[in-house]
């Protein structure tokens, strides 16, 4: 027996980030991953952090230069397994949790997340939302913005995976 392995579906990811801070929100959209998900639960995604777009420029240049230092630290990864409620023998949507490591600005921690997985025939939906602490992961915020970025920050995670098929 061998497990199912399952990537993105091409222009189906989507992740995104919101701050909600006194003096101003700010958010940002990725819509590009490496994903690869096997049926046994185990699930690895990379994340090129140039790749999130903001409302503006001069937000996308602090975020990549001053706090993720994109140059530096280009990729975030997680590596996990959903540890429960995982079920692809039906069609329909499943309440799952996932622990793993999520590795961000040269950090990597356990995180554990839940969501949800949809499966529609041979295609699966991952859905999950999450909070991280900027300050877990050595994020500096100078004290003149610190009313203009929040401790923790809303990630919002969404994709469609579908069966790898090997080139021939």
């Amino acid at each position: 027996m061998y497990a199912q392995i399952y990537t993105s579906k091409e222009g189906s990811t989507q992740i995104s980030f919101f701050s909600e801070a006194p003096l101003e929100n700010i958010e940002a959209l990725n819509k590009s991953a490496i994903i690869v998900f096997k049926s046994t639960g185990e699930i690895q995604v990379s994340i090129t952090m140039f790749n999130f777009k903001f409302k503006n420029a001069l937000m996308e240049e602090h975020f990549n230069g001053n706090y993720i230092e994109s140059e530096n630290y280009p990729k975030c990864i997680f590596k996990g397994k959903f540890t429960d409620g995982l079920d692809l023998s039906k069609d329909g949507t499943t309440q799952v949790t996932c622990s793993g490591k999520l590795e961000l600005h040269g950090v990597t921690k356990d995180v554990t997340m839940f969501g949800t997985i949809t499966k529609t025939g041979n295609e699966l939906k991952l859905n999950t939302v999450f909070m991280i602490r900027v300050a877990d992961y050595n994020i500096k915020v100078p004290s003149m913005y610190v009313k203009n970025i929040a401790e923790e920050v809303k990630v919002t995670f969404e994709t469609v995976l579908v069966p790898y098929v090997k080139n021939k």
